[in-house]
């Protein structure tokens, strides 16, 4: 007997062309019934396999084909695979294959909501960005990205012969998929479309700049496709431009479409009310953890920011030097041998004080908290090295739904990290964590008010400003523009950082009172490692996974209801 209810034999419909008969099929309207049930993991493994490879769309004139009517013909195959994965029965398993269904269960929500409310490929002209020059510092692209993206970061130039040739098919996209976009972006959503058009402009001057690398101008069949791509570009950017003054209509997707999304697809088992209050809390309570933390430092010296780039080379060495130590030394998580080389990497340089935005402003006072955010990289270095064993986690989740365990992670260690001692040295740079925080509450607090569509994009941006302690926020207006944007654009991105610094504690809580039910103490560095041994998915299924129980996030699957 099945253990959940929406796990109950479901008629399997699928096309009699594209069906693989087990037993005679009853034929109707050229449709095929047929009744599926398994429960072998295996069968979810290659269903997993199946859905990925849907999920990449056709190609039209070599580029992904993201029409209307192409969406409308394979919305049928689409649903018999979530038949399939709703018809495998998986009470029987263990507790970490099950955390894999639930996985693929998640991803085929995010399709579903994708073609019924996000539409990036009618809403959001930045969805057809196909130049990217750095790599993200999470498992995919932050937002909706499309599937034949050209990235740069991945290419050493010169380039040899097969990296000459995938590049220039890479960048060979761009004009049919420029063309595409004229017809496919039909929306009135009128901030996402005027704010994209900036993403646009930028690929013009990324492609513009990739003209200097070295070995290009030497290559004229290279020469000739960046240059078509960048007039293509221009094209696309006059045409959105043009367009604009037509746009009229909100961006936000709306409360109820918010926690749908939220529940259904990132996994985080709250809903849009649930998000503000846990921001306005996380807000306040940084803002007054900062005042006492000023006072109870203030007969200290205050922090001195490098003032050229050898002062900020030797605070970056020692800060990283410092970090990695300790880690190692107070037993807070093992740390592996690439761990060190990936922070190395993106230790940053310096930056004049005119110039700085709000993360380079806490880096030239002591690198520390935003080196604990660089966890990230640790994760990333993670992938690339020791690949989880599941097929179904080892590599980056559709559809962000990473982002409450990526950047949930990496915001609670900046603040756990801190508890544990890392600023014992100099009390001072504690109240940079604690500013961090509040910049990270305020700009997810407007995040959730653009999507209720109760401000707008520029309303939200005054929050996450205003709200930011000593006025870090108002010295870079370029960061502030992109973070709205790609809030926008990605719902549920912008509180993530708070929600999933909540959802971690939640888990370290509820290890704890596991192990301490037990008779057996509980250690930090066991959690962090079985944490990252889950590998890179929602951190609800990270404690599903460490406790065996999450009650909150399987009453929410149970009781699923289709996004209207």
């Amino acid at each position: 007997m099945l253990r959940h209810a929406h796990l109950l034999s479901i008629v399997l419909v699928i096309t009699l062309l594209g069906c693989q008969k087990t037993e005679e099929p009853k034929v109707t309207n050229q449709e095929t019934t047929i009744a599926y049930s398994s429960d072998s993991y295996d069968d979810l493994v290659s269903l997993f396999k199946e859905w990925r490879a849907f999920e990449q769309p056709p190609l039209k004139d070599g580029a992904p084909d993201y029409t209307k009517a192409t969406f409308q013909k394979r919305w049928s195959e689409f649903k018999a695979l979530q038949a399939k994965l709703n018809d495998i029965d998986k009470s029987g398993w263990p507790t970490n294959q099950q955390v894999d269904w639930y996985i693929v269960w998640a991803e085929m929500n995010g399709y579903d909501f994708n073609h019924k409310i996000l539409k990036p490929w009618e809403r959001d002209p930045a969805y057809y960005k196909t130049v990217w020059m750095d790599r993200s510092d999470v498992p995919a692209h932050e937002g909706p990205t499309h599937h034949m993206t050209a990235e740069v970061w991945t290419y050493d130039f010169p380039l040899d012969k097969a990296a000459r040739d995938k590049f220039i098919a890479d960048i060979k996209v761009i004009a049919p998929l420029n063309e595409q976009a004229k017809i496919n972006l039909t929306g009135n959503a009128k901030e996402l479309w005027i704010a994209g058009i900036r993403d646009i402009k930028t690929q013009s001057s990324d492609l513009k700049n990739i003209l200097t690398f070295e070995g290009v101008q030497s290559d004229s069949e290279l020469v000739t496709a960046i240059e078509n791509a960048i007039k293509s570009t221009d094209d696309l950017a006059a045409w959105l431009t043009q367009e604009s003054a037509s746009k009229t209509g909100p961006s936000g997707i709306g409360k109820d479409n918010y926690t749908w999304y939220l529940q259904n697809v990132h996994l985080v088992p709250l809903t849009w009310e649930d998000e503000v209050m846990i921001l306005k809390n996380e807000l306040a309570g940084a803002w007054t953890s900062l005042k006492l933390e000023e006072h109870n430092n203030r007969n200290l010296p205050e922090l001195d920011d490098a003032s050229s780039q050898e002062e900020y080379a030797a605070m970056a060495e020692a800060s990283a030097t410092s970090l990695m130590t300790f880690l190692k030394d107070q037993d807070i998580v093992t740390v592996k041998d690439y761990w060190e080389p990936a922070l190395r990497e993106h230790l940053g340089r310096y930056v004049p004080k005119e110039t700085r935005n709000f993360f380079w402003i806490t880096a030239h006072l002591d690198q520390r908290p935003l080196y604990s955010h660089f966890y990230h990289w640790f994760e990333l270095a993670r992938m690339d090295t020791e690949p989880h064993k599941s097929e179904i986690r080892k590599g980056p989740l559709l559809y962000n739904i990473f982002d409450s365990r990526n950047e949930g992670t990496a915001t609670a260690v900046e603040e756990m990290f801190m508890e544990a001692g890392l600023y014992n040295d100099s009390p001072r740079s504690r109240e940079i964590v604690y500013i961090m925080i509040a910049q990270r509450a305020a700009r997810g607090l407007g995040s959730l008010y653009a999507h209720a569509n109760e401000m707008t994009m520029e309303e939200a941006g005054s929050i996450h400003s205003d709200f930011t302690p000593r006025g870090w926020m108002k010295t870079e207006k370029e960061l502030l523009l992109f973070e709205q944007h790609l809030y926008m654009r990605q719902p549920g991105y912008g509180s993530s950082y708070i929600t999933g610094k909540y959802l971690l504690k939640d888990a370290m809580q509820d290890y704890a009172m596991l192990k301490e039910s037990k008779g057996e103490a509980f250690e930090v560095k066991e959690f962090f490692d079985k944490l990252n041994s889950i590998g890179n998915i929602p951190i609800s299924l990270g404690n599903l996974e460490m406790t065996g129980e999450n009650d909150e996030l399987l009453d929410i699957i149970n009781a699923q209801k289709s996004i209207q």
